[in-house]
């Protein structure tokens, strides 16, 4: 059998018209017979071509409101016949049933339907029935039948029918069914989530379309893949392509700042996921003048990120660091000329977009889901335990501290003063552990951290990390609280002038 051929009929039932024209003028210039229905039968009559309505195939017209239209054995049998199966053919012309060469559809759109302000039965009208089953049909009988399953295809189908006349080869035909399936898994997956968004089902699908082979994963001996639609979250004005690792940094980065999105300017300066450097001033510039103050050995080769416009005086500063990756809502013209002044440096404007409220990883031979932590500490959450309340700078400290402890490294200690970090300890085996390195790191750089203040991501289990850090000269404390040793932390405090909060909210990062 030859791999290669030439079709002779086509089906054709599609939601969007796009580009449809030219394939539909192509297969008539080829003499190719057309059946169709609905909308897209009208979209060809209007070109004038001649095109066979399915109903006069079937007998039997639109019906339920054109819930059902082409679910018909002489459609169904005309798809799924194996064309060198002589009882498939005897069949065929038992029941006058035509073969179909070619199945183009384009599907209803359900997940743009979802995202819009639908109601329930507006969004259940547009779960496709007939068109997901032409796909599956069409592309199971992909030795005699190439099925086009999204209006993304039609420009690589006609060139198909240009190249060859209206004949296909089997690779082609299976490469097609592959993406068929693709579809309608793609598909099957939006319908069901949109059913289980509660989480009731404990059934786990994710389906990307959107995938970019990296240049490696987070080495250069491993292979790396991003699954997702990263053109709806940035802009990408400049700079080479995004490896794996800038894409985990700018991932934390952007969890980051949007815990000061509606803040007075902010900048913040990240390595590997962690934060090195941020603050919080009356103008961008000198927030990010002061985020690196806070590290400057380890920026080099950060992720740098805004949460206001970048002016001329701010991408001035930055120039004079080597930087992976710039990231704001917005770029003063003349400041992005400067940012592009490194040409491998990658500058993204942020769109305004909600995340999941589910984050995923891999773990064992599973996957661990859970909500994303969305809750923020506030003022109004905390509870005071020491008998000396912190003061209204030190309260805004802490609670600026805190957002940076959620999105780092557990287990973490922040110190902060003045809305600036001094230095955090990350990801250390014991919270001592996590205070020492913030100290050592702090004073490295010659910040004074009498007057700091301290967060920690968990609650103290001992007193021994407060006793540091009140021997160091930081007086106020935040912490989750909800040891049974609470107790005596918060007399380390009380007698030794420091205040302490708890929120009641831990933020283990792992």
């Amino acid at each position: 059998m030859s791999s290669s051929k030439k079709a002779k009929s086509a089906l054709i039932s599609v939601f969007h018209k796009d580009g449809l024209e030219s394939i539909v003028k192509k297969l008539n210039a080829l003499g190719i017979k057309i059946y169709s229905t609905g909308g897209t039968e009208k979209f060809i009559k209007d070109l004038e071509i001649n095109v066979i309505p399915v109903e006069d195939l079937t007998s039997y017209p639109s019906i339920l409101g054109g819930r059902v239209k082409t679910l018909h054995p002489k459609v169904f049998g005309g798809i799924l016949s194996r064309r060198e199966n002589e009882e498939d053919i005897k069949q065929l012309q038992q029941y006058e049933i035509p073969e179909m060469d070619i199945v183009i559809v384009d599907l209803y759109p359900f997940e743009k339907t979802v995202a819009s302000d639908a109601t329930e039965q507006e969004i259940i009208e547009k779960i496709d029935i007939g068109g997901i089953s032409l796909i599956r049909a069409a592309a199971k009988n992909f030795k005699d039948v190439i099925c086009v399953s999204s209006m993304n295809q039609y420009d690589e189908f006609l060139k198909i029918l240009n190249e060859n006349n209206g004949a296909t080869n089997l690779i082609q035909r299976k490469n097609f069914a592959a993406k068929a399936f693709n579809v309608s898994s793609h598909y099957d997956t939006s319908i069901f989530n949109y059913f289980n968004a509660d989480h009731n089902i404990a059934s786990l699908k994710i389906s990307e379309t959107n995938g970019k082979i990296l240049r490696y994963g987070e080495n250069p001996h491993q292979k790396g893949f991003f699954f997702g639609d990263f053109d709806a979250i940035f802009d990408k004005l400049h700079g080479k392509e995004l490896s794996y690792n800038n894409l985990l940094d700018v991932d934390a980065a952007v969890n980051l700042i949007n815990e000061f999105k509606s803040d007075i300017p902010t900048f913040a300066i990240l390595k590997h996921n962690n934060a090195c450097g941020i603050a919080q001033r009356d103008t961008i510039s000198q927030a990010y003048i002061d985020a690196l103050a806070g590290d400057p050995q380890s920026a080099f080769g950060g992720v740098l990120i805004a949460n206001t416009k970048i002016d001329v005086a701010t991408a001035t500063e930055i120039h004079k660091l080597f930087c992976e990756v710039v990231i704001a809502p917005s770029y003063e013209n003349e400041a992005l000329s400067i940012l592009k002044g490194k040409k491998n440096r990658i500058i993204l404007i942020q769109k305004d977009i909600i995340f999941p409220e589910t984050t995923v990883r891999s773990c064992l031979n599973g996957v661990l889901v859970q909500d994303r932590d969305l809750k923020t500490d506030t003022k109004e959450i905390l509870s005071q335990a020491t008998e000396l309340n912190p003061s209204k700078n030190e309260i805004e400290d802490l609670l600026f501290a805190s957002k940076i402890c959620k999105h780092t490294k557990s287990n973490t200690i922040v110190l902060v003063k003045n809305k600036q970090l001094c230095a955090s300890g990350t990801g250390q085996t014991s919270r001592v552990d996590a205070l020492n390195q913030a100290i050592t790191k702090a004073q490295y750089f010659n910040f004074d951290l009498k007057g700091a203040v301290m967060a920690s991501d968990a609650f103290f289990p001992f007193p021994d990390s407060v006793e540091i850090a009140g021997n160091v000269g930081i007086t106020a404390v935040i912490q989750p609280g909800g040891s049974i040793k609470d107790q005596l932390s918060i007399d380390y405090c009380n007698e030794h002038n420091m205040s302490m909060v708890f929120t009641g909210i831990r933020h283990f990062k792992h």
